[in-house]
């Protein structure tokens, strides 16, 4: 056999993807739970599902079965769109430039190709703050970019903190960052940043000539009442050059069709900038990839023709579906397991869950989630039933595995349906119990006796976790209705 490639002989799947991969294999008819993944299971937009269904006849561009390539640069209804969203959330969407890319992650390779330094190269790395969306990570290594980081702090009262602003500069001076990423909405710790902290870190990067590169895929999915002075959504397009003096022409943003348009299968995204430049040298980079699918572009792109009241009612729709989910998940892990921390999600789709308190330093949440995916179960109605989840160690660029804050995490993606997603909190739990009275030299201080269906009754005085938030019922009732129609 010929040599693979160090890169190639080095990878194994991705953390996000790992659990789902392993419980493919399983052959002992046990049923899975995927919250590994943020893979959205609801409808779609009624005007983008009206056209999915049109695909195949005359009303359609495609009626005839020719399906060409479209411009590299996408079409232009579907860029249309992209700007669109963001008029409706009251942007200036005034000299932006859009860029239809496959999916969010073909966006990320190309903004770390764009904007980091040459393959295999130290200089001009990406900044992130860590714990980050993992594919940037995955994606670095690929294109042999350089990551550096500054970290996040999970305190016991679930809140993420960041270190001052004086720490990050020093970081900033020590590495020579190219470009600051940031994930306002965020992934996967579910903070949402203020529009202060977007403008301090925008100073940063104006004043050492950086780009400020933001991830917005989850914009608008947030459940806690922050805005910018103006109203909007946080937003890197919030940020007016009068509160930053040269910021204009030092903006991207990443967006994706996947998340608060329902749409992860089209792998439908975008780039959005304020430089000329930048956009043109992006696109002459990505006609080596053709064009995104022209048929989920043509699909995505009847959101251009929406009126802004029926974008935000969208919108608001997400965040009344999503929000008691993620408020259930917390109350319920607090009270089945006392002593866990769980982040509180004020934005996106995941809560982050640490096991910190219990464990010991030989613990390792990456083998927990492959034995809960490979032979963990937990009884229940007659059936054994686990839940996939992404541990989270891949989500910190640190070079000591020691020092890895997410060697106690997973992350717990909110993609269920509201009464799959109560049952997870019980089964999780259950499962930790279980794997801790299975390698009791992994646990500190805390005693596992406690059988592994014991925690599917609430103590007294306190409601069961099982109960399935009236607003989602509401939700899922209005969903069919407006798909019915």
């Amino acid at each position: 056999m010929p040599k693979l490639s160090n890169h190639i002989l080095a990878s194994r799947p991705t953390a996000i993807r790992n659990a789902g991969f392993r419980f493919s294999q399983r052959k002992d008819g046990c049923q899975a739970i995927n919250v590994a993944i943020g893979n959205v299971t609801l409808p779609i937009h009624p005007a983008m599902l009206k056209r999915l269904q049109l695909l195949g006849t005359d009303e359609s561009p495609f009626g005839s079965g020719e399906v060409p390539y479209s411009a590299s640069l996408g079409f232009e209804e579907t860029r249309s769109a992209f700007l669109h969203v963001l008029e409706a959330a009251g942007y200036n969407t005034d000299n932006l430039h859009v860029q239809v890319t496959d999916g969010g992650s073909q966006g990320m390779e190309l903004l770390l190709t764009a904007c980091c330094g040459d393959a295999g190269s130290s200089k001009m790395p990406l900044m992130v703050i860590d714990p980050s969306y993992t594919n940037y990570n995955s994606f670095a290594k690929r294109l042999g970019r350089r990551l550096v980081s500054f970290s996040r702090h999970l305190e016991e009262n679930g809140n993420f903190t960041l270190p001052d602003f004086a720490e990050i500069e020093r970081k900033i001076r020590a590495e020579e960052p190219n470009a600051l990423l940031v994930i306002p909405y965020d992934n996967p710790t579910g903070q949402l940043y203020t529009h202060e902290m977007l403008v301090e870190l925008a100073r940063l990067c104006v004043k050492y000539d950086m780009w400020l590169i933001s991830d917005e895929a989850y914009r608008e999915l947030y459940y806690i009442d922050r805005k910018d002075p103006h109203g909007l959504p946080i937003s890197i397009w919030g940020i007016e050059e009068a509160e930053v003096p040269g910021i204009t022409g030092l903006r991207v943003s990443l967006e994706t069709v996947s998340k608060t348009w329902n749409g992860c299968g089209l792998r439908v995204g975008a780039l959005v900038t304020d430089n000329a430049d930048l956009h043109q040298r992006m696109l002459n980079e990505n006609m080596a990839n053709l064009c995104c699918s022209v048929l989920s572009q043509w699909v995505f792109g009847a959101v251009a023709h929406l009126d802004n009241d029926d974008i935000c009612s969208w919108h608001e729709e997400q965040r009344t579906y999503y929000g008691p989910l993620t408020r259930s998940f917390y109350e319920s892990m607090n009270e089945l397991l006392p002593g866990v921390i769980v982040s509180r999600a004020e934005a996106s789709l995941y809560e982050v869950v640490d096991f910190r308190n219990f464990v010991s330093e030989n613990f390792s949440t990456d083998d927990f989630v492959v034995w809960c995916a490979s032979e963990g179960a937990i009884d229940e109605n007659g059936s054994t039933v686990t839940v996939l989840t992404a541990p989270l160690a891949e989500f910190y660029s640190v070079d000591d595995e020691n020092d890895n804050p997410g060697r106690t995490q997973i992350r717990v993606a909110f993609v269920q349906p509201p009464e799959v997603m109560a049952r997870v909190p019980r089964l999780l739990v259950g499962l930790f119990r279980k794997y801790l009275q299975i390698h009791p030299e992994l646990s500190k201080n805390w005693n596992a006796g406690n059988p592994a269906g014991a925690v599917s009754e609430s103590r007294p005085g306190q409601r069961k976790a099982t109960g399935v938030p009236q607003t989602q019922k509401n939700f899922t009732s209005l969903r069919r209705k407006r798909h019915s129609a």
